[in-house]
């Protein structure tokens, strides 16, 4: 809780004087209703009544309900009510100011606190609405039935003056009791306070005066004091618009008796209708006016907090323009970049790396667009000339020198190190993905990548309707080769072959090592078997030339087996189609090919 709503020292005296308030303004609000019967444009005391009550703590309240409740009869019965008349509006009013006050305790226990505020606005809203028409269905039946006036007029009449009490009065009594006399403003301000409520009065004065239709002309100077004093401006020039309305009204005089055959009752009503107008049009700019003023403190209290924490930060602390101008720089810029905070003033676009000035341009133009924090990561020229990796986290701040425009600010730390380390770990992982799909010693594709792409071709073969072809191959008495001049000589040849076997394909065929000595080929799109044919004669060519290894020159020969479908067909078959084919190259005497053109494929599976 906040200290306004601690016990005050001497409560009687408190509880007196709202009490007094409570009575008085009950007295004036019947005396202006010229009469029993009759209801009042303003109801004033109980936005007083329950204004008091929620700026005190509520184990206290009991006292304060009794004499409140005591008041209010004593000032009915002195306006003339009788005493069963005056007890139960009094019992009416009290009904609506503890609905009020309770719910409002019960949801919102510390009305003080700014950050609910917009909720207790609600709240209160609310819970004003809900008493008024509790309240209002009670006093319009008493008073309907005492005096046989119309019960829904007498309801509209009740709930609106209730309602526009209670909306302003209630809250100018609890700011009044929490402010003291800081509610006109600060005391260079009070004047300039008294200065507009002089002026909302002497046009209110002068409008309820004419016999002309200009009751808009008190509206100016009543958005005026909104504007320039918030919700004092709006609470003291509602009340006082009333006030002047009321006596003028009641006293016979103004634009409202330019309307005929409408009675008191009816000129309360437009009486009513004009202060409610007065109330719409000037507390959205309060309101308005007040979050500005809060949120406007909470930036230049956190940019004070900001600044002390940005000149003692590790990190490199920069406020600029959205044009990239910096205004700002905290002094660890020396430490990470080696520039004096001087020196990074201004429009240092040169500092940025080339490859990432573009990007930051977009990203500060997002920031700003968005409004959302962005975090990015790009390059800084170092002093001594190299770049240094910074992450920044960038937001948009309102500008301190140009009303309406974003400013941004960014927290920016040298993460060199982690950008290496991740790069580092990035190229293992892709070496370690390229060495899953790709045979070791040949630097060719392995079995898996193999049956991967095999698989994807068919597949695509079966879409497009392009032929394929599939080629198997193997060294020639692989076998002797190792068994005579060891593996390191055999690891050497099946290299070598590879090699040559790459010359002998087209970039867009692949190659693949399926164990040992065991070779494929895919190639795609091959529109005549002859495409496989010219790829296996060339490979035996090649392979022609004798093998250097260590003091010696080998000469290896090959055996390829082609199969060759135009229609679609599943994997199995065309590999076991190549192997068909290999085994008939090796029948044939090796050194040489066979090809297997499928013309009536099986029926496919996946």
């Amino acid at each position: 809780m906040n200290s306004f709503l601690t016990s005050p020292q001497r409560p009687w005296i408190d509880r007196t004087a709202m009490a007094l308030l409570v009575g008085i303004t009950a007295w004036l609000s019947l005396t202006l209703a010229r009469g029993p019967g009759e209801l009042a444009a303003i109801w004033i005391g109980n936005g007083i009544f329950t204004g008091w009550l929620l700026a005190r703590p509520t184990s206290i309240w009991r006292g304060y309900v009794l004499q409140g409740l005591a008041a209010d009869i004593v000032a009915q019965l002195v306006a003339g009510y009788s005493v069963l008349h005056a007890a139960s509006m009094g019992i009416s009013d009290l009904i609506e100011v503890l609905i009020v006050a309770g719910v409002v305790r019960r949801l919102v226990p510390d009305v003080g606190d700014p950050k609910r505020w917009i909720s207790l606005g609600g709240i209160a809203i609310a819970s004003t609405l809900v008493a008024c028409a509790v309240s209002g269905l009670l006093g319009a039946s008493i008073t309907s039935t005492i005096h046989g006036n119309s019960l829904a007029m007498n309801f509209i009449s009740w709930f609106s003056a209730h309602v526009v009490g209670m909306v302003i009065v209630a809250t100018s009594t609890l700011v009044v009791l929490r402010e003291g006399l800081d509610f006109a403003g600060a005391p260079g301000r009070r004047w300039a306070f008294l200065a507009s409520m002089l002026l909302l009065a002497g046009v209110s004065v002068a409008v309820f005066n004419s016999r002309y239709p200009v009751l808009f002309m008190a509206y100016p100077p009543l958005l005026l004091g909104a504007f320039r004093h918030r919700f004092a401006g709006v609470a003291a020039g509602v009340i006082l618009l009333a006030i002047v309305g009321s006596v003028a009204t009641t006293m016979g005089r103004g634009p409202l008796w330019l309307v005929q055959d409408i009675g008191a009752t009816g000129r309360i009503a437009l009486l009513q209708l004009y202060i409610a107008g007065g109330c719409l049009m000037t507390i959205p700019v309060a309101l308005a006016m007040a979050e500005r003023k809060r949120l406007t403190a909470r930036v230049r209290e956190s940019e004070h907090r900001y600044r002390m924490l940005a000149d003692y930060s590790h990190d490199v602390i920069v406020r600029m323009r959205a044009d990239g101008e910096r205004l700002y720089v905290s002094p660890s810029a020396k430490d990470i970049l080696g520039w004096s905070p001087d020196e990074m003033l201004g429009s240092r676009w040169d500092l940025v790396h080339p490859d990432d000035r573009d990007r930051q341009k977009s990203a500060m133009a997002e920031v700003i667009a968005s409004g959302q924090a962005k975090t990015a990561i790009y390059r800084v020229r170092h002093k001594d000339g190299h770049y240094v990796w910074v992450e920044a986290v960038t937001r948009p701040i309102p500008s301190a020198d140009r009303a309406g425009e974003l400013d941004i600010i960014y927290a920016g730390r040298d993460v060199t190190r982690r950008v290496v380390a991740e790069r580092a770990l990035e190229e293992s992982r892709l070496e370690l993905e390229r060495l899953a799909r790709v045979d070791t010693l040949t630097d060719v594709a392995n079995r898996r990548q193999f049956d991967e792409y095999l698989s994807l071709t068919l597949k695509k073969m079966r879409r497009q309707g392009f032929p394929v072809a599939l080629m198997y191959l193997d060294v020639d008495h692989f076998k002797r080769v190792n068994d005579n001049h060891g593996h390191a000589a055999g690891d050497e040849i099946l290299r070598v072959f590879a090699r040559r076997l790459l010359g002998s394909v087209r970039s867009t065929d692949l190659v693949a090592r399926l164990g040992g000595d065991e070779f494929a080929v895919v190639i795609e799109d091959a529109m005549l078997p002859e495409a496989a044919e010219v790829i296996a004669r060339k490979l035996i060519k090649a392979m022609q030339v004798p093998i250097a290894v260590d003091d010696q020159r080998l000469t290896v020969t090959t055996s390829v087996g082609i199969a060759y479908s135009s229609a679609p067909i599943d994997v199995a078959a065309l590999m076991s189609a190549a192997d068909s084919a290999l085994y008939e190259a090796k029948k044939a005497g090796r050194n040489t090919y066979r090809v297997q053109a499928i013309v009536d494929p099986s029926p496919l599976c996946d």
